[in-house]
């Protein structure tokens, strides 16, 4: 009888745990949303960058592993009030730095309601809400870039897990053609595979290459022009397996290989061509940008981020291969409890087994957009930066590049003025531009990636510029007429 009255007792207790998580649930869900909208809201009144005190403030999150549990709302407010001063404004419209796009409202519930669902998008079995979606993106999103419609495609973390998935489904099917099979086989005393890169091939790209073992060394490096863009007259001679590698928006200039070209001199050697395209293929979708783009469908592979241009939460990339066999065998795994269908399972198209269901943002971001608004979104950003090269370049200072896209280069004069007014700019705070190096020249890069990025914001951002750029200069000045009187 007491064993019976014991479990009863527990299963009771049981019951009201559970009822009371379900409360603190809600109220906490309450509670960071109330945290996060403040967050957002208040972006306007901080410096970009955190300040030094927020960052020092991080030290106090550094503390032995607590003995007993912290009650969840504790645990947020230590992100909030400790965290939330140490973060960068990315979510904000003058962040202007790494090609960082914001959050679009739609996207960033998405990611909200993602989180709550907490699903494996790995299996249709595991999540078909997520799957279904996932698919449903894909398609639009080959639609919408004027890629195949067949192609195969997958949504990883970002550009470097793109390119890598692209280029694993190039180098199954160069290899495939001579008759050699990578998957089961390996690269031992594999036929060697000729790649081909640009001067100006973007990292991300050579450490894809590094992991698939086809070397970041071991590439023929063809030259650039003044804007780093590929001289196709300038391709080798391609023979036996060949991968060529060509870019859609420099990530200085905003520059487009001539794809149109290199494509034609690569596909009539029997090579793949892969486009590394982590905003500039975006320009596909703006009418008015969409001959930036031109030849680039011609290709066989391409990698993008969404977390650029499309303005949704990190991390998201995806990769879109014309042969959607090849990249499916490059991705394909078996075992006897995984389920076998018609339908398209991600988890045979992509590096990752387990995997965050960033279909269902990507979705959300394109639906709510429509055509016509990714299309005034990408138009809006390129015209800001127009505005900001304008602006600079009527001031005196030097644009490096030519804007076509949403990249602007400036030199401030020498290097060492340049990298002053770029600690001035950072440290005034009310945007945020960082350093690049362009063929030779020290440059401060502008990229205006954010659907947040309003024509107040841009006019503050380039008021800041030519204060500080006006400051460093005359503290030059002031110190070369110092020079001079202790000379004489």
């Amino acid at each position: 009888m007491a064993t019976k009255v014991n479990r009863t007792l527990v299963v009771a207790f049981h019951q009201l745990e559970i009822m009371e998580a379900k409360y603190m649930i809600g109220d906490l869900l309450k509670s960071v949303s109330e945290r996060a909208t403040r967050y957002l809201e208040n972006l306007d009144d901080r410096g970009v960058a955190p300040s030094p005190e927020a960052v020092a403030a991080l030290a106090k999150l550094d503390a032995p592993l607590p003995r007993k549990p912290t009650d969840a709302e504790t645990v947020l407010a230590l992100l909030d009030e400790i965290g939330s001063p140490a973060t960068v404004s990315n979510a904000g419209g003058r962040y202007l730095g790494f090609v960082n796009g914001g959050t679009l409202p739609a996207a960033l519930a998405a990611n909200w309601m993602v989180s709550a669902w907490d699903q494996n998008a790995c299996l249709s079995v595991m999540s078909p809400v997520s799957v279904a979606l996932e698919e449903i993106a894909l398609r639009w999103l080959t639609d919408v870039l004027g890629l195949p419609p067949q192609s195969g495609g997958a949504i990883v973390t970002g550009a470097t897990m793109a390119n890598f998935t692209a280029l694993a489904a190039a180098r199954r099917a160069v290899l495939q053609k001579v008759g050699w099979d990578v998957e089961a086989d390996g690269l031992f005393l594999a036929p060697p595979i000729t790649v081909v890169v640009g001067a100006e091939v973007h990292p991300v790209v050579l450490k894809a290459l590094g992991l698939l073992g086809l070397g970041r060394s071991r590439v023929a490096v063809v030259p650039v022009d003044n804007q780093g863009r590929m001289r196709a007259e300038a391709m080798p001679e391609i023979s036996g397996p060949a991968i060529v590698c060509i870019q859609a928006g420099n990530v200085n200039t905003g520059a487009f290989d001539p794809a149109q070209e290199i494509c034609a001199i690569a596909h009539g050697s029997d090579a793949w061509v892969h486009v590394d395209g982590a905003f500039g293929l975006w320009a596909a979708a703006a009418p008015r940008r969409a001959h930036l783009a031109a030849g680039f469908a011609d290709a066989d592979s391409w990698a993008t981020d969404a977390h650029k241009w499309l303005n949704v939460a990190y991390d998201c990339g995806i990769a879109i291969v014309r042969d959607a066999e090849s990249l499916r065998r490059s991705m394909s795994v078996s075992a006897v409890y995984l389920p076998l269908g018609d339908i398209r399972e991600p988890m045979h198209f992509t590096p990752e087994a387990s995997r965050r269901a960033r279909g269902v943002e990507v979705w959300a971001a394109l639906r709510s957009l429509g055509r016509e608004g990714l299309a005034d979104m990408i138009e809006l950003t390129c015209r800001h930066a127009a505005r900001f090269a304008e602006g600079l370049s009527r001031a005196g200072y030097e644009i490096l590049n030519d804007v076509a896209l949403n990249q602007v280069l400036v030199s401030f004069g020498d290097a060492e003025a340049t990298e002053k007014v770029i600690a001035g700019i950072q440290s005034d705070g009310t945007c945020w531009c960082g350093p690049t190096a362009w063929q030779g020249r020290t440059a401060m890069r502008i990229s205006v990636s954010s659907w947040k990025t309003t024509d107040v914001d841009v006019e503050r951002s380039l008021d800041a510029m030519l204060r500080v750029a006006s400051q460093v200069e005359r503290a030059g000045k002031k110190l070369g007429s110092d020079e001079k009187v202790r000379l004489d």
